[in-house]
């Protein structure tokens, strides 16, 4: 059964558009929602959160819209972004004491359990807290909910790598019952090559690809090999095709490596290397006109 769900979602501003943005996520399933800066991910996270009202299209969280019970909705949500967003004089105990007063299902020996774990300062203010322990603090208050989606963007920033491998560790038992899942918005990408089930790449505004990430990577080749033997077919169908000095790099759909005879070196794709091509040809395809 699908926990999320959006429906040609679009927002219209006046230097940008989102648009027609749709897609589904299963419960028990993480997506990576990937792209450039300036693309559109944290708009569409903050449309599905509800921080902004579409200029068209529908949200769907366990098949519950937030306009048919924003309570109900808000509540199946918890959001992690790379800004905390605790008043800088809050101390724990006012978080604490704030998230039991507004969430029924806040419990507080989960909360305190969290704060132990990652030794998390009792007596400071929030302003005195360094980047990665907000975040910590942040994953603590969503980890202690009663949630259905968690909705993260850019969370992982300023963690270290044993704080990242805590937190990955923790979505991964989070969806493990097949109740919960997540939507995964970051620029560390090797994140999502551990843990991510789908991949929805976007580029200024609009949807490029999605798919099951194994099946995306398997959907792709990573090309490397002289740029004087490109024959202009091949040529062509290369996407974000990079030459320097030593040869080329670049990624062709799988199902055109006929084209390629013996006079290349193929090999797999990680997100990392699809993203980036597919961003550079659209940088090249922009400069062409």
């Amino acid at each position: 059964m699908e926990l999320l769900e959006v429906k040609n979602l679009s927002k219209n501003y006046k230097s940008f558009d989102l648009k027609d943005i749709s897609f589904t996520l299963p419960k028990g399933y993480i997506m990576g929602y990937v792209g450039a800066n300036g693309s559109g991910k944290t708009t569409t996270l903050n449309l599905i959160t509800g921080i902004l009202k579409c200029t068209e299209g529908q949200v769907y969280i366990d098949g519950i819209s937030r306009e048919e019970d924003i309570a109900a909705y808000r509540e199946k949500i918890g959001y992690v972004g790379d800004e905390s967003y605790f008043p800088d004089n809050f101390k724990i105990s006012h978080i604490r004491k704030t998230w039991k007063a507004f969430y029924p299902t806040f419990s507080e020996e989960k909360f305190d359990g969290f704060i132990r774990n990652w030794n998390l300062p009792l007596n400071k203010q929030i302003k005195d807290f360094s980047r990665g322990m907000k975040v910590m603090l942040m994953f603590a208050s969503v980890f202690a909910r009663e949630t259905k989606l968690l909705v993260l963007d850019e969370a992982t920033n300023g963690l270290d790598p044993m704080m990242r491998t805590e937190i990955l560790r923790l979505l991964q038992e989070y969806v493990m019952d097949g109740e919960h899942s997540v939507i995964f918005s970051t620029h560390i990408l090797s994140d999502l090559e551990q843990i991510a089930d789908y991949i929805y790449f976007i580029h200024q505004g609009r949807t490029v690809l999605y798919d099951v990430k194994d099946e995306l990577i398997d959907s792709f080749l990573l090309v490397k090999g002289e740029s004087a033997k490109i024959p202009t077919a091949l040529r062509q169908e290369l996407i974000g095709l990079e030459e320097h000095a030593y040869g080329f790099e670049a990624v062709l759909p799988s199902d055109k490596a006929e084209m390629l005879g013996n006079a290349f070196l193929c090999e797999k794709p990680t997100i990392d290397q699809i993203v980036i091509h597919y961003i550079m040809s659209a940088g090249n395809q922009a400069r062409a006109k």
